[in-house]
């Protein structure tokens, strides 16, 4: 069997390893699942009549539905990153990849393995989300997008998803416990909130407003918006796409020198 043959059929393994782990805890994909219906409530009708003022010719709740809702998407992307981050540093400190070394498989699966069972889950989180796509059209949400743009917006949160996971991976190969790793992730979830997924960022002060600008989360989120809402997606798509594919090639070798790193440390 080939290198590259190899390598796929011991991600494939451990892809499968990690699904099984992930249903035997349901209640993170619940969480990922629940916790943007909760928000959708929370700030649509405790914050809606007050955020939605100037947002558009349909002013209060219903103009706030309108414009949180990418946000939300874009949290439960975020979400997925604190459970990645968690597995990867319990499977480094628990003593199983020591067991994995001495047996005849290829070291980068390891690592694919993590990726792929959580962007499945992740995906799977988005395609759950028809949940939260439903509840909010039932509050009075619309979308002018065709196929090819829901599509298009899709492929942009996959993309996004496919980037902080790998950065989660890097996160929990850092982490000393997995008490670290569980808590490092969470400015990462805070991220969107300081962004234009909630609020727009020329209502924020100065310096907050330029923060929120120019990081990742704002280009992604104005990018599924525009594609949802059906208006121009201008440079933020293109923006949003470098974004992802920097932070996945950064983080993807950050990870694996993490993970060369600890191996070359252990005693012989």
């Amino acid at each position: 069997m080939s290198t590259i043959a190899s390598t796929l059929s011991d991600s494939a393994v451990m892809l499968r390893r990690n699904l099984t782990h992930q249903r035997r805890y349901p209640s993170i994909t619940v969480m990922l699942v629940g916790l943007p219906i909760v928000f959708l409530f929370v700030f649509v009708y405790a914050f809606g009549g007050q955020l939605g003022a100037g947002l558009g010719a349909h002013e209060g709740r219903h103009a706030y539905l309108q414009y949180v809702v990418p946000g939300l998407l874009l949290i439960t992307v975020a979400s997925v990153v604190q459970g990645t981050a968690i597995m990867v540093a319990t499977d480094m400190t628990g003593g199983i990849i020591d067991r994995f070394r001495t047996m005849s498989i290829a070291r980068a699966s390891v690592l694919t393995g993590h990726v792929l069972a959580s962007l499945l889950q992740t995906l799977a989180a988005l395609a759950a989300l028809a949940v939260l796509i439903g509840v909010a059209l039932g509050l009075g949400f619309t979308s002018s997008a065709g196929p090819l743009r829901w599509l298009a917006a899709i492929a942009v949160l996959a993309l996004a998803a496919l980037a902080l996971i790998w950065l989660a991976v890097a996160l929990g190969l850092a982490a000393k416990s997995v008490e670290t790793a569980s808590n490092t992730p969470m400015f990462l979830i805070l991220l969107p909130f300081l962004g234009s997924g909630f609020v727009p960022t020329a209502t924020m002060p100065v310096g907050l407003r330029q923060f929120a600008e120019y990081q990742p989360f704002t280009p992604a989120t104005d990018t599924v918006r525009a594609l949802l809402a059906g208006g121009a997606v201008g440079d933020h798509a293109v923006v949003a796409i470098a974004w992802s594919l920097g932070i996945a090639l950064a983080s993807y070798l950050w990870a694996i020198r993490l993970y060369n790193r600890r191996r070359a440390a252990e005693p012989k």
